[in-house]
């Protein structure tokens, strides 16, 4: 019996997950510049798509394509939502926003809560740019420069030590909400780790450093 097999799509038509070996060659062949990877469980699929193809085993590239397979280091997908999170103090007061990764244009900004941590704005961030990409019947990725935040959207729940009081409560509110969204629905969107050290600081950066 064969053994199963998922394939982690980094550049292609959709990046994403593709169990099968058509899925993937239907996303990457005559892509130029195309890189996957095949991975033995879900799990390792997924984790590689968030880690981004520098990490492990070279990825494969397509047989149609002669270039050199570019390092992570030179490219982001430009079709893209970028998030970021701004935190006056850690705890403190709190604000998130989205950008199109390619112009800047802030695409939505949230309230300012005045209590929080800078993961769980990002963790927010994340699952509001994927409600905004699920109402628009959109695939495109998303970027946020927090592992923590990738890891709790994945895993549908927040690991962090911050009380839940008077201040803190529309803050918790949301986050319950934003984890009862993951439970609820599905989506195709990639979920990736923005590069700080190769592409500088996240488009939806908001300079307070």
């Amino acid at each position: 019996m064969a053994k199963t097999k998922f394939y982690t799509v980094w550049k292609g038509r959709t990046p994403g997950i593709y169990p099968t070996w058509a899925e993937c060659e239907a996303q990457v062949k005559g892509f130029k510049g195309a890189q996957f990877k095949s991975f033995d469980s879900k799990e390792a699929a997924e984790q590689a798509l968030a880690d981004g193809p520098n990490t492990g085993s070279k990825p494969k590239k397509t047989s149609e394509s002669q270039e050199k397979i570019q390092s992570v280091s030179s490219q982001y997908i430009k079709e893209s939502i970028s998030v970021d999170a701004a935190c006056s103090g850690n705890p403190g007061e709190l604000e998130y926003q989205g950008v199109d990764t390619n112009t800047g244009e802030q695409i939505f900004a949230s309230e300012k809560y005045p209590v929080g941590t800078n993961n769980l704005g990002e963790f927010l961030a994340v699952v509001h740019a994927l409600r905004y990409l699920h109402d628009q019947g959109s695939a495109i990725p998303v970027y946020s420069d927090s592992v923590s935040a990738i890891a709790w959207v994945r895993n549908k729940r927040v690991k962090t030590n911050l009380e839940r009081n008077q201040k803190t409560e529309s803050l918790w509110q949301d986050i319950d909400a934003a984890v009862d969204w993951l439970y609820d629905h599905d989506y195709p969107n990639p979920i990736l780790k923005w590069e700080t050290k190769a592409w500088g600081e996240v488009k939806a950066d908001f300079g307070r450093k």
